[in-house]
């Protein structure tokens, strides 16, 4: 099975570390987020990657090389020239996926236990063209799903600002939830990014698209998971695995 790994991001939340090294080379629990996201993936089943890079690329390049890529199957993404956001990223990617097999994309910020396995197998049985993974968790922003568990739109309850393609949209007619990152995809869906622009973001591109790709969620509220994308939550996860 092939997944990507998002490691390109500039990691500004942990500052000043990511001054001199990537977000994927922090340290927690004596091991890269990369190790863990890279070495998770494989355990269950995902010894395909590609892993997309920009800030300090060649600090990950050199990592993966000393570490001999983990025994598995890895490739890189180059976005040095010019960092993608997510939607760009998985598009550059597109050639990687080339068996017209589902693939599995994860933040290389997120530490969780989601059976991933689990998550593939599921999108595949749908036959759908996204497969989200969501909890009910509090945060800003949320995606609201039907009762078909289909995308419908996203709301920023700070701002108020709501995102949907469906004109009688209201979020209190479906189920909020929160996105953990992770997702599984259709590569049929890259047509639809056919006259995108070379950078954007996933997440609005799912929305704006919910009326034509069946965007689905998978709701796990027993997830256990943490978001490594600031200090407080690198100092919660070291914690964590101090723990354990």
């Amino acid at each position: 099975m092939k997944a990507m790994i998002f490691a390109a991001g500039l990691g500004t939340r942990l500052k000043p570390i990511t001054d001199t090294l990537p977000k994927a080379l922090v340290p927690v629990g004596g091991r890269t987020l990369l190790e863990h996201v890279v070495t998770r993936l494989a355990e269950q089943g995902f010894d395909e990657q590609i892993i997309n890079v920009h800030h300090h690329a060649d600090q990950i390049i050199e990592f993966l090389r000393e570490k001999k890529n983990f025994g598995i199957r890895i490739e890189i993404s180059d976005e040095r020239e010019m960092l993608l956001d997510t939607g760009g990223g998985i598009r550059k990617a597109a050639h990687f996926f080339d068996d017209g097999e589902p693939f599995l994309v994860h933040n290389v910020d997120i530490l969780s236990d989601a059976d991933l396995r689990g998550l593939y197998e599921t999108h595949k049985e749908r036959g759908c063209d996204a497969t989200l993974l969501v909890k009910e968790r509090e945060t800003s922003r949320y995606l609201y799903f039907d009762e078909k568990s289909l995308l419908r739109g996203w709301k920023n309850l700070k701002t108020g600002e709501v995102k949907s393609p469906f004109s009688d949209f209201n979020p209190e007619h479906n189920s909020k939830y929160a996105f953990s990152g992770i997702h599984v995809i259709s590569p049929r869906i890259f047509t639809l990014m056919e006259h995108y622009p070379a950078k954007f973001p996933i997440m609005d591109f799912y929305i704006e698209n919910a009326r034509k790709a069946e965007i689905r969620c998978h709701v796990n509220n027993q997830l256990k998971m943490i978001d490594v994308g600031k200090l407080d939550s690198l100092k919660e996860a070291e914690e964590h695995f101090r723990d354990l």
